[in-house]
């Protein structure tokens, strides 16, 4: 499933957790006593006290989306290997298993995770207060628009998304090169959208209305109603993408960029185009309120955005924030810097600001 949280389950789950969070806000939060001014100590003797403190605490748990064997396992194994006197330990879930969960520990004033990772998860843990500033020297490797300027989450992991299309189906010079071009009569009844996800209809939608302003976002989408995009809510992210390849729907809306090129390489007929602009979101790692092992955090933290943890999570083909880390070469294609295009990162607060206005559009008019 997507790091979002689709509209419905989003709202309920904000309006389940903001007075959990906020009792905790005011005041009833638990755990290391200080932890507030280590976690934003920039001190030149920074590394020495996180290793100090770190050697004590023994433990740290983060809570993630990222796949497992794939990242979560190789970045433990490669962590205790470098600090072997703290124990690494992981659970992975969807978003919305992870805000449940820690719904929970918050609400049993037992909280286990040091280390929040996932989109939605960020958003809602730094709406409700949750998330408390940190500091990490890696941020200077990454790009400005990536970075929080209250220091409340940081960027791990990029995504870009663009339109999947079967190459079989689409011939190379009628592939869709713009948003306008998707309005052509050709494509009517032969286009597809996620929907139930954030990720999927409400961020398309939201990159045309920033892109273009309200009134000019309005007027496209109406006439991209009579294209009758057909609503896609079954599986995952890659469950439309392999539909695409099956020859079920020519072309796919808004998918994750570097998908198809993964099947491509292993003989797929399929391929990804990127629009101008081409939306990004990133995964966004927070520390909670109320941290047990806030040294340990901090250690984990550091690795997980310096160059060996960005080039684990390289290996795993996901795209690093890091601009000394180069992905996947099979993945590459689909920078858009690299690619040509223009990016238009959308961060957690533009996230927060559009997404149910979004999907409020897209129940109305194609619902």
């Amino acid at each position: 499933m997507s790091p979002f949280l689709n509209g419905t389950l989003r709202k309920a789950l904000r309006t389940n957790t903001l007075a959990l969070f906020a009792a905790l806000a005011m005041g009833a939060a638990f755990g290391t006593a200080g932890a507030q001014e280590i976690l934003t100590n920039r001190s030149a003797d920074r590394e020495r006290i996180i290793l100090d403190g770190a050697r004590k605490e023994g433990r740290v748990v983060i809570y993630s989306a990222a796949i497992v064997n794939q990242a979560l396992r190789p970045l433990a194994e490669a962590f205790m290997k470098k600090y072997p006197f703290v124990k690494m330990s992981f659970w992975r879930g969807d978003s919305e298993e992870i805000i449940a969960k820690l719904s929970a520990e918050v609400r049993a004033k037992n909280l286990v995770a040091d280390l929040v990772e996932g989109t939605g998860v960020g958003e809602l843990a730094v709406e409700a207060t949750l998330a408390v500033p940190y500091f990490s020297p890696m941020v200077t490797a990454m790009p400005e628009q990536y970075r929080d300027p209250r220091n409340l989450w940081t960027s791990t992991r990029i995504s870009y998304y663009g339109i999947a299309y079967n190459t079989r189906l689409v011939p190379p010079d009628q592939v869709p090169k713009t948003y306008d071009d998707l309005l052509d009569p050709r494509w009517r009844g032969k286009l597809a959208w996620r929907i139930g996800t954030s990720s999927g209809t409400p961020l398309f939608l939201s990159t045309i209305r920033l892109a273009r302003g309200e009134e000019k976002a309005n007027a496209y989408f109406r006439r991209l109603v009579p294209q009758k995009v057909i609503n896609f809510g079954s599986g995952s992210a890659r469950t439309l993408v392999d539909r695409v390849i099956a020859g079920e729907f020519p072309i796919a809306l808004n998918i994750f960029a570097h998908h198809p090129l993964i099947s491509r390489a292993k003989g797929a007929p399929v391929n990804t185009q990127l629009m101008d602009p081409v939306p990004s979101t990133s995964g966004t790692m927070i520390v909670p309120r109320g941290v047990r092992n806030p040294h340990a955090a901090l250690l984990l933290a550091d690795f997980i955005l310096s160059k060996e943890g960005q080039q684990i999570l390289a290996n795993a083909d996901y795209f690093p924030v890091r601009t000394d880390t180069p992905p996947n070469d099979v993945l590459a294609p689909v920078i858009p810097s690299r690619a040509g295009v223009p990016e238009l990162f959308l961060n957690s607060d533009q996230l927060n600001q559009y997404t149910e206005s979004s999907q409020k559009i897209f129940d109305e008019l194609f619902r």
